[in-house]
């Protein structure tokens, strides 16, 4: 198609021949660089034999590259004023359904079901900062059938989700996504490759669902609030942010007695422990409750 979004002059032109208007609410900024959608279809690995779920279309930039590359895209868009402008730049591909919805309110497990059989899809995204944390750990938390989350964020939150113990940017998001998959940085992408221009960078980011988590806790839900109350208040030593914890119930001693057994110094910080290590505590309280 001559008409393709990633060319600014295209993006441009639709935006003013609708007289669309930029809503901060849902952090709209188009992309506008071709070499950058390149990377996202080619980092996804999409093939036609691909079901793609796309969060946010906006006015199909990424949606046209996808359609041409995928068997099947299921874009989902919360803007209703972005429906004639999608219908118009996605008239020529018959492989593509738009869903006018916002992604939190989707039962996306049922899609799944109704577009690909059930089959594990591939979900690519541009997020807006605010929404980013609940729309990945919704599609993990879930279980939806995922093979791979290829999005667009700030580039902070990228970095928060490859990083490790240690560093300042780690913290839950890291854990809960190195938990669920695999992450890896693809690209790096300035503010001049969007229209709006944003006030920050943004990087892509490839997520690889796990088969199976590459820790093993016998009660994951309660490695989760460890690993939440750990961060809430990341200055302070664990065993005060675990005694802090209105979704915890241990006593100051059994914390104490805790770190001990796994042979952690007392003033340790959460940010200082692995996922393994965080499973190992989990089960540690777990095998405890059993013993009452």
């Amino acid at each position: 198609m001559d008409n393709k979004l990633g060319n600014p002059k295209n993006t441009i032109e639709i935006i003013q021949k609708y007289q669309f208007a930029f809503q901060k609410k849902f952090g709209q900024n188009f992309l506008i660089d071709t070499r950058v959608l390149e990377k996202i279809i080619s980092a996804a690995g999409i093939t036609k034999e691909d079901c793609v779920l796309e969060i946010g279309p906006g006015i199909g930039t990424m949606t046209q590259y996808l359609a041409e590359s995928a068997g099947q895209v299921v874009a989902v868009e919360i803007d209703t004023n972005l429906l004639p402008i999608l219908d118009e730049t996605l008239k020529g591909y018959d492989n593509v359904t738009v869903i006018n919805n916002d992604i939190l309110k989707v039962d996306i497990n049922q899609l799944v079901e109704k577009y690909n059989h059930g089959r594990p899809i591939k979900v690519v995204a541009n997020l807006p900062y605010y929404i980013t944390t609940p729309i990945i750990m919704g599609l993990f938390e879930s279980s939806v059938p995922i093979d791979n989350i290829t999005v667009m964020v700030q580039k902070e939150v990228a970095d928060r989700m490859q990083v490790g113990p240690g560093s300042k940017d780690y913290g839950a998001l890291s854990l809960a996504v190195q938990y669920y998959a695999e992450p890896y940085i693809v690209a790096n992408v300035p503010p001049n490759c969007f229209i709006p221009r944003p006030n920050v960078g943004s990087a892509v980011i490839r997520l690889t669902r796990y088969q199976e988590p590459p820790v093993k806790a016998a009660d994951p839900a309660l490695m989760f609030k460890l690993i939440r109350a750990s961060f809430n208040q990341r200055r302070k030593t664990l065993l005060n942010g675990l005694n802090n914890s209105p979704e915890l119930a241990f006593t100051k001693e059994q914390i104490a007695g805790a770190l001990e057994a796994l042979g952690l110094p007392a003033a340790v910080r959460g940010e200082a422990l692995t996922l393994a290590q965080f499973a190992e505590l989990s089960d540690y309280f777990t095998e405890k409750g059993k013993q009452g």
